[in-house]
């Protein structure tokens, strides 16, 4: 008798939290189970993978300007991500659906709220707002603490990489056409960057209405 309670013991809590290595994979194992579980069925679920209906691939002026976005923090104090909760969708609108980032590599979800949700943001103000608020928020909102970004209206867009941009989204998925691509360049040439920016703003959550 004593020697089986000496074998259960072997294969206690005691021997798992006092082995450094023992803990750390089973941890890892739990982990791996866990995260296959929860992902992997995404993949194969429509409402995840398929675009919702409307939505279209940015622009070239778009894109440009969703990597000024990118470049310059803003996911840092703002989300693009509506929970299902009432009080939310009464203040944001609509919540936000895996298919409306089909095409967002990477996509921007996530709870940093310094400054509001921007994913239904398009069209809810015009671009002469954006362009004042963008180059000193203090002139339309006085209690803001967002930076100025008054460079935006003096530095062209790059429009030397934009084509390759497009290619390099094609290969993941984004149906880009080859048309589309040649012409981008000339599409953004002589922009500003805040005009780039303002675009990618307007088109933000305007396929669910």
């Amino acid at each position: 008798m004593a020697h089986a309670n000496e074998n259960a013991a072997g294969f206690s809590h005691e021997k798992i939290e006092t082995s450094n290595l023992l803990m750390i994979v089973l941890i890892l194992l739990v982990l791996a189970i866990g995260g296959i579980v929860e992902i992997v069925p995404l993949f194969f679920q429509r409402s995840t993978t398929q675009p919702v209906p409307g939505l279209k691939p940015y622009t070239a002026l778009q894109l440009a300007g969703r990597d000024i976005y990118v470049r310059e923090g803003c996911y840092n104090c703002h989300s693009q991500m509506i929970r299902t909760l009432h009080s939310e969708v009464l203040r944001y609108g609509h919540y936000s659906m895996a298919g409306e980032f089909v095409y967002d590599h990477p996509f921007q979800w996530g709870s940093k709220r310094t400054g509001p949700d921007l994913q239904r943001v398009g069209g809810k103000y015009s671009d002469e707002w954006h362009r004042i608020h963008l180059n000193n928020p203090r002139d339309l909102v006085p209690e803001s603490n967002m930076p100025a970004y008054p460079w935006l209206l003096t530095t062209p867009v790059d429009d030397a990489s934009i084509g390759a941009h497009m290619r390099g989204l094609r290969r993941v998925g984004v149906p880009y056409t080859d048309a589309e691509i040649a012409q981008a360049g000339e599409q953004i040439r002589g922009k500003y960057e805040i005009d780039a920016l303002i675009a990618y703003l307007q088109v933000l959550g305007t396929a669910v209405k």
